[in-house]
């Protein structure tokens, strides 16, 4: 019987000097999760558009629990928005996903699970994009324009895929931090405020699915104030498919 090797010190530091350097390859896109890196330097990425208004958009839905309240709020202000749906959530609730869509809301996608993509495999990457994706077109009959990973993370295996299926992978020009325990809807509308201006994306949470106990509370309690600044300056607030029209 033949016994292997075992690899020498040097032989296992240039193992791992490649699996480092590939690695690295892979979750480069990570670095646009870095706000003030992406808005310099990746621009529609950041939702920066020539748009004259904001876009508005929210993560984490469908939620039965809180979902409505946003709905109901959002006719209340006259304002349509973007909801980046997890499948999973829209695949438990394929009511209320259509109800979000009849009441004239873009739906996109926030990938079927709630995971970091910094930690995933290819396989796993564009499985679960592509499940997603299925299942938004499945409940909904349409077809998503925008895809927003977990946590902003992308790594190359989510841009491939985003690319094969024609989805446009958009992060945010600012968010309310709404997913903290500790948030309000002072620090929400606060956390916002650099990114109240034409041409902005702005990102709120309409669960707490992922994010702390009735976080989303915060995020509900942050639009008047948001209506009233947005009412001031003039502006109007839109649908990424609005802000983005080509």
């Amino acid at each position: 019987m033949r016994i292997l090797e075992t690899p020498g010190k040097s032989a296992i530091a240039t193992i791992a000097a490649l699996s480092g350097a590939a690695f690295s390859g892979y979750a480069a896109p990570g670095v646009t999760a870095i706000g003030p890196v992406r808005r310099a330097l990746f621009r529609r990425l950041s939702g920066v558009s020539c748009s004259s208004a904001l876009a508005l958009t929210f993560d984490d839905g469908p939620d039965p629990k809180s979902t409505p309240m946003f709905l109901d709020q959002l006719e209340r202000l006259g304002w349509k928005a973007t909801f980046f749906m997890l499948g999973s959530m829209a695949e438990r609730e394929p009511a209320l996903t259509r109800e979000v869509q009849a009441r004239g809301h873009e739906i996109a996608l926030h990938g079927y699970l709630h995971k970091n993509l910094l930690w995933r495999t290819p396989r796993a990457t564009d499985g679960d994009i592509r499940k997603g994706f299925d299942t938004i077109v499945k409940i909904t009959g349409t077809t998503p324009r925008f895809y927003r990973p977990p946590y902003g993370v992308l790594n190359t295996q989510a841009l491939l895929t985003t690319t094969s299926i024609k989805l446009i992978p958009v992060l945010w020009t600012a968010w309310g931090r709404d997913w903290r325990a500790k948030a309000t809807p002072e620090s929400v509308f606060y956390d916002l405020s650099n990114g109240i201006e034409a041409g902005a994306t702005l990102l709120l949470h309409d669960s707490d699915c992922t994010s702390a106990k009735e976080s989303y509370l915060s995020a509900l309690g942050a639009l008047g104030p948001l209506s009233e600044r947005v009412t001031a300056l003039g502006l109007s607030v839109e649908r990424l498919c609005d802000h983005f029209p080509d």
